[in-house]
Parts: C-alpha cells; sequence; structure tokens
C-alpha cells in the first residue's frame, strides 16, 4: 500500500490524502488512480505532475508520500509562483479564472475554455499562462472587449456542448461573437438556427376580399402595381381592374368573368386555365402572355377610341374565344393553335407569323387582316363573312 497526498495544479492547499493498493486489480492502474482523483478533487484528471513539474505516466513512479499534482490537461504550474491581489494578499493560480467581457465578470475554468473547442481564438488565449500577455483588470479578470449578452451562450456552450439562446437574444450577434472567436462547430449550429426561425416565404395566392380590399384604397385611374403577384385559382369576377399592372403576374385558373381589364397590364401573365368569358379587354397588353387553355368566349378587345388590345407572341393554344370582339388586334407570332374563333370579329386584325394550325374559324370576318406568313395548316374557313384573300396570306 502507498500513500500520496494530491493537489490542484498550481496549489498547495486543500489536498487530499488517499491510499493506493497496487494489489487490488480496479486500483492498480494509473487510470484508476486519476478516477479518484476526479471524484476527490472534483475536477476532471487528465494528468498527474511530481512537484518538479514531471509528467507521471506510469504508475510504477510513484513512491510512498509523494506529493502530486493533478491538472485537467493544462500545463503544470509551479504553486510557489503565486500572483499577488491588488489587496497584497498571495493568490495561487489555479485552472480558476475570471474574464472581464464588455465589463460584465464570467468565473469559469481554464480547461472549459480549452477543451471544447482546441482550435479556437479563446483556447489559444487560455492554454498556457500569459502566452498572449492578456491584459487584467485590476481584480485581476482578463479583459476582453467584446459583447457579454452574446458572449453568454458561447460560454454555456463550452461548458456543456448544448446550444441554448434565452429569448430575446439576437442569433446573429452570438453567431457574430462565435465566429469571432473562431468556435466553428457552433457557428455552424447558429446558422441552421438562423434558417430555421426564419419566416417561410409566403407565396400563398391572394383572395378576393384582400384584393378588393387593396381596390378600396386606391383611385379609380391610378395604376395599382400587382406585377409578379400571385392571384393562383383567385375569384375577381365583376371587378373593376382597368389600367392595373399584372405583368408577370400568376392568374392561372382564375375567375375573371365579365371583369373590367380595359388598358391593364397582362404581360408575361399566367392565365392558364382562366375563365374571361365577357370581359372587357379593351387596349389591353398581353404580350408574351401565356393563357393556354383560357376561356374567351365573348371578350370585347375592340376600343372605340382606337386603342388596340396587343396579344403580340402570347401562347394561347387551346384558348375558346368564340364570338369575341377584335377589330384591329395585333396577335403578331401568336400562337393560337387548335384555338377555337368561330364567329369573331378580326377585321383588320394582324395575324402575321402568327401559328393558326388546325384553327377553327368559321363565321369569321377577317377583312382586311394581315395573314402574311402565318401558319394556317388544317384551319376552318367555312361560312365566312367576307372572301379571303390570297394577298392576305402572301408573304
Amino acid at each position: 500500500m502507498r500513500r500520496v497526498t494530491l493537489f490542484v495544479n498550481g496549489t498547495s492547499k486543500n489536498g487530499k490524502v488517499r491510499t493506493v493498493s497496487l494489489v487490488v486489480a480496479v486500483y492498480g492502474t494509473l487510470a484508476d488512480l486519476l478516477s479518484v482523483a476526479s471524484n476527490k478533487l472534483g475536477i476532471k484528471a487528465c494528468n498527474l505532475y511530481n512537484g518538479k513539474g514531471g509528467l507521471i505516466d506510469d504508475i510504477a513512479l510513484i513512491r510512498d508520500d509523494d506529493v502530486l499534482y493533478v491538472s485537467e490537461g493544462d500545463p503544470f504550474v509551479d504553486p510557489q509562483n503565486d500572483v499577488r491581489t491588488t489587496d497584497g494578499l498571495p493568490r495561487a493560480h489555479t485552472d480558476w479564472l475570471t474574464l472581464n467581457i464588455g465589463g460584465r465578470l464570467f468565473t469559469t475554468t481554464r480547461s472549459t475554455l480549452v477543451s471544447k473547442e482546441p482550435e479556437s481564438m479563446l483556447a489559444h488565449m487560455f492554454r498556457e499562462k500569459d502566452v498572449w500577455g492578456n491584459k487584467q483588470d485590476e481584480r485581476g479578470a482578463y479583459l476582453i472587449d467584446r459583447s457579454p449578452e452574446y458572449f453568454e451562450p458561447i460560454l454555456n456552450y463550452l461548458r456543456h456542448g448544448q446550444l441554448i439562446i434565452n429569448e430575446g437574444i439576437n442569433l446573429l450577434g452570438v453567431l457574430e461573437e462565435a465566429r469571432f472567436f473562431g468556435i466553428e462547430q457552433l457557428a455552424d449550429q447558429l446558422e441552421v438556427a438562423i434558417k430555421n426561425n426564419q419566416p417561410p416565404e409566403d407565396h400563398s395566392p391572394i383572395s378576393r376580399k384582400e384584393f378588393v380590399r387593396f381596390l378600396l384604397a386606391t383611385p379609380t385611374k391610378s395604376e395599382l402595381r400587382c406585377q409578379g403577384l400571385n392571384f393562383s385559382g383567385a375569384d375577381l369576377s365583376r371587378l373593376d381592374l382597368r389600367y392595373i399592372n399584372f405583368k408577370m403576374a400568376n392568374l392561372s385558373r382564375c375567375n375573371l368573368t365579365h371583369a373590367n381589364l380595359c388598358c391593364s397590364n397582362l404581360e408575361r401573365a399566367d392565365l392558364s386555365g382562366a375563365n374571361l368569358d365577357g370581359a372587357n379587354l379593351q387596349g389591353v397588353k398581353m404580350l408574351c402572355s401565356n393563357a393556354e387553355g383560357a376561356s374567351l368566349k365573348g371578350c370585347n378587345f375592340e376600343d372605340p377610341s382606337g386603342l388596340k388590345a396587343n396579344l403580340e407572341g402570347a401562347n394561347l393554344k387551346g384558348v375558346d374565344m368564340e364570338g369575341s370582339q377584335m377589330t384591329g388586334i395585333n396577335l403578331r407570332v401568336a400562337t393560337l393553335k387548335n384555338a377555337k374563333l368561330k364567329n369573331c370579329n378580326l377585321r383588320g386584325a394582324t395575324l402575321a407569323g402568327t401559328d393558326l394550325e388546325n384553327c377553327d374559324l368559321s363565321g369569321c370576318d377577317l377583312q382586311e387582316a394581315n395573314l402574311r406568313g402565318s401558319n394556317v395548316k388544317g384551319a376552318i374557313f367555312e361560312e365566312m363573312l367576307t372572301a379571303l384573300h390570297m394577298s392576305q396570306s402572301v408573304r
């Protein structure tokens, strides 16, 4: 049996005398002695040093009545090198230290700052005593000019490895501190937490009730800006929608029956599957819009003042425009494949380069319409109100 006196590294007070037996297997190794030291001294014992700072790496090196110093992984500190406090009393250098973060004091252990994130700035600052020449205040606390509010969650993370943020603490501030101190694992966790706390992007369609509220708050002749908004499936029937900017808006499957869209801007808007039966479309701008499969029966595109509707380049595949008034309309290079244009008034319409393949133009008035370069393969020209001259379709 051997007796040794164990002290916390750097101090010669509060030593504990313990008996170590080499014949009992459970106490027969250096690890067993470190385990006993951890339990009795209340620290996580990692290394043993003799009085001259020599590292004990084999229990066979221990002699009876030896005085040994236990550390949590930090280098040996000679207990004879006392540090004086401001009141003149000797103060031994221990594993405990105090940080003055922006005027607020935090007391912790050196191993807390070093062990969890060994490559962080804090670990490099406090791994060895005074290597960085850290400035101290009159109480001996190490001065660090950072935000105490954002440092506290970082210190707690180093203590127990969990990210816990109290209510009211800005995650961006904690992230900035984690980056400053080089605590990369915590910074990664904070970035994920910030992303998860972001409110989801709201792409839900605007309802009729919400939109009517906007309309009532807007003067009649002012252009309401609805560019890029989502109205998918909304009921906007019979509303006064004159002069509104719906450019690139999502109006797919909308109910726009009998709505007044006079001079509205529907450029590049999505009107696929929408119902615009009986709508007023005088002077409407629908350049490159997508109205595939939409219903535009009985619509009025004809403006008595001479302002012409512009549907140039629009996708009108399979639309039903039966009985619509489209005098002077611009459908240049539009796609009207499989569309129904029965009994439409297309006087003076521009259909140059338009795809009219399999389009039903029965009963249409095409007087003075420009069909040059249009694709009329499979198109139906029955019961025409006026004769269609070849000059209208020749390049």
